[in-house]
């Protein structure tokens, strides 16, 4: 079962829960004149998954497909929303479009360099660049600058069935959370590089007030705070198992 909550204008999170791996795996509709689901989500997910988007807007009138980067879990039923929404097209950065997504969707992939921005009408959205952060060499993220949400994806990543929105701590959830990872096959959640840090500074000062999460709680407060303060998760974790 999928829930849906409105966890801003006109911003829906769409969350299924998965008891095996402790993880929420979270979705988000933007309910505007051109309509943007951010993450496809996974090819099994997909009946769930239409049926909530189904209880906010009519799937075939999605506009744009945005995910970070490409992984099961981001664009895994991509082209299912393809053919149920006829005018829909994947959003993504150009590398991503380039070397995966224009090779596996049935319609090409917008591909939008470092800044580009697009309109699904009230909203305008920023593509940010993040090589791998979290991972992926074609990662971005997406940045609502009416409403200052960042659609981060994997990015303050959380485990256990959390509320749907917070504005308490997510920097002691998300350490704990891939701190447990470490020692296990999921120790290399994410790479640590010389422009990690760099990474980190250029969301930070986009100065958002709403991360969209894919895994765990959204958070609405003091995203610049928040960024700087995961990067310094980051490099505490993952920097110094690369030293």
């Amino acid at each position: 079962m999928a829930k849906v909550d409105e966890i801003g204008p006109d911003l829906y999170r769409i969350s299924i829960f998965v008891p095996e791996f402790q993880l929420q795996f979270n979705h988000f509709l933007v309910n505007d004149d051109e309509p943007l689901l951010f993450h496809a989500g996974f090819k099994g997910m997909f009946p769930a998954v239409k049926e909530a988007v189904a209880t906010v807007i009519d799937p075939a009138k999605i506009r744009h497909i945005g995910f970070s980067h490409f992984e099961s879990d981001e664009c895994g039923a991509l082209n299912h929303w393809l053919e149920v929404a006829p005018q829909a097209e994947p959003v993504c950065s150009f590398l991503g479009a380039v070397v995966s997504v224009n090779d596996f969707a049935i319609r090409p992939a917008t591909g939008l360099a470092d800044g580009d921005t697009f309109s699904t009408g009230k909203y305008r959205f920023r593509l940010c660049r993040t090589p791998h952060l979290p991972h992926g060499w074609d990662a971005s993220v997406l940045f609502e600058e009416t409403n200052k949400t960042l659609l981060c994806s994997d990015l303050f990543h959380q485990v256990g069935e959390v509320e749907a929105l917070t504005q308490s701590d997510i920097i002691g959830r998300c350490e704990a959370a891939l701190k447990a990872y470490q020692g296990g096959p999921l120790a290399d959640y994410a790479p640590y590089s010389h422009y990690t840090g760099a990474l980190f500074e250029k969301l930070a000062a986009l100065k958002p007030e709403r991360f969209a999460i894919m895994h765990g709680s959204s958070f609405e407060g003091d995203g610049e705070t928040a960024l700087r303060n995961l990067g310094g998760v980051f490099k505490k974790i993952f920097g110094s198992a690369s030293e």
